[in-house]
């Protein structure tokens, strides 16, 4: 294919990145989904290369990574709520029940299901346990000030924000089993716990608290033309982004979870600016494209057979991790939170898995050998592609329907104020 021919398609991608969002607003599909379709279409028909990611290892890893930390800043920008540990009760479940209880069921499967070893198990596990960022913003809170920040939205947001960090002690867990080459176990739990459990979320969340008060400090306290919110530039976001996560990597922290506090922390610095707008929406068009670029390579390597020799004993249990795992592990961890059923069941049923996972599976690949890479490979992609199917398709509908009997339940506004009234003891009555 011609220079010229591949500025076209990107062209024609740009166009598509900006007015399709508008175009699926109130259908059962979604972008991710046109995005997959297109590729599979295009690599399916013209003799392109293959991009399946066993042959691009270091750029998938790249690509993946540098959309997930845009994505996180992208979160965290969004959340109007203060981080609090009442406030952010049901992210703290997520994180600490569903998140463990969903790596160590998928794990699990991987063992006794699929016949994988215990390390491909585990970064199994790891890779399909947390809530996609990049993929699940149909399922997010809206902008900065929107008002769009109901439990589920919430909860998903927060939760996709911290769990891509969260995981990974649980990733290098499963390179630390694939590098023992028969040593005793000892010295690499030793290792684990103090340093990528401890040491790196610690670093993770102090570097990334630290970077961004005092890039809130520069940008919205100091006087007069040296503030920088007065530039208006929304890609001082990028900048902040990579900052973050750049600093916090060569401290040996999680910079997944360092982007995602900084961004809070930023948040924080000045709740009501409306810079904090044109820094999530350059963040988020800068993500809506690298997500499309990289859904369609997604595409193409569905079509060269990324998971035709996936067998029907491994199909269903991808329909199970995908289906079963991540509701009942939901579930769970929400057990005694004070919502609607349904609303549980939402939660546990819209963790999207997506670019994290596939991430995690190149991250893990380049750091040791493990004796089944295709098959990781096969059943990520098909998760992922289950997953975009699946969710892109009944997550309108789902959500309106939540929605509309959320607002159903609600009680006029002029029966809410006339209680008010009455608790003040001020009568209502003219």
């Amino acid at each position: 294919m011609s220079y010229t021919v591949m500025l076209v398609g990107l062209g024609f991608l740009i166009l598509l990145v900006a007015w399709l969002p508008m175009v699926l607003r109130e259908l059962p599909l979604s972008l991710p989904i046109i995005c997959v379709g297109l590729g599979f279409l295009v690599f399916g028909t013209l003799e392109l290369e293959n991009p399946e990611p066993l042959a691009f290892p270091e750029a998938t890893e790249r690509l993946t990574e540098l959309i997930v930390i845009i994505s996180l800043m992208g979160a965290g920008l969004k959340l109007d709520r203060r981080i609090g540990w009442r406030r952010w009760i049901i992210t703290w479940r997520l994180l600490g029940i569903t998140m463990p209880l969903s790596i160590f069921m998928i794990a699990l499967i991987g063992w006794y299901w699929l016949d994988f070893p215990l390390p491909a198990s585990i970064l199994l596990g790891a890779a399909l346990a947390p809530t996609d960022p990049v993929l699940a913003s149909d399922i997010q809170v809206g902008p900065p000030k929107s008002g769009e920040e109901d439990e589920i939205r919430f909860s998903l947001t927060s939760e996709a924000g911290l769990n891509d960090g969260l995981a990974f002690p649980f990733v290098h867990l499963a390179i630390g089993v694939a590098l023992l080459n028969g040593n005793p176990p000892w010295n690499l739990l030793e290792h684990w716990v103090l340093l990528d459990v401890v040491w790196k979320l610690i670093a993770g969340v102090g570097v990334g608290w630290l970077v961004g008060r005092f890039l809130g400090y520069v940008t919205f306290r100091v006087p007069n033309r040296a503030n920088l919110s007065r530039t208006g530039d929304g890609f001082v976001s990028l900048g902040i982004t990579l900052i973050a996560y750049g600093l916090t990597e060569l401290a040996s922290g999680y910079g997944f979870v360092a982007v995602f506090v900084a961004a809070l922390a930023l948040r924080d610095a000045e709740r009501n600016s409306e810079y904090h707008e044109r820094l999530h929406d350059f963040v988020e068009q800068t993500e809506r494209l690298m997500m499309m670029i990289m859904l369609v390579l997604f595409g193409g390597t569905i079509a060269h057979g990324l998971i035709d020799a996936l067998s029907w004993s491994a199909v269903g249990a991808a329909v199970v991790i995908l289906l079963l795992v991540r509701p009942v592990a939901g579930v769970v961890g929400l057990t005694g939170v004070a919502m609607p059923v349904g609303e549980k069941l939402a939660i546990g049923f819209f963790g999207i898995r997506g670019m994290g996972s596939i991430y995690y599976i190149a991250y893990a690949l380049n750091a040791a050998e493990f004796d089944v890479p295709n098959a990781l490979w096969a059943i990520t992609g098909l998760i992922v592609l289950l997953s975009i199917l699946v969710h892109g398709t009944t997550v309108t509908p789902i959500m309106q329907r939540i929605d509309r009997r959320r607002r159903s339940a609600e009680p006029p506004a002029d029966a809410s104020i006339h209680r008010r009234m009455e608790k003040a003891g001020v009568s209502a009555d003219p």
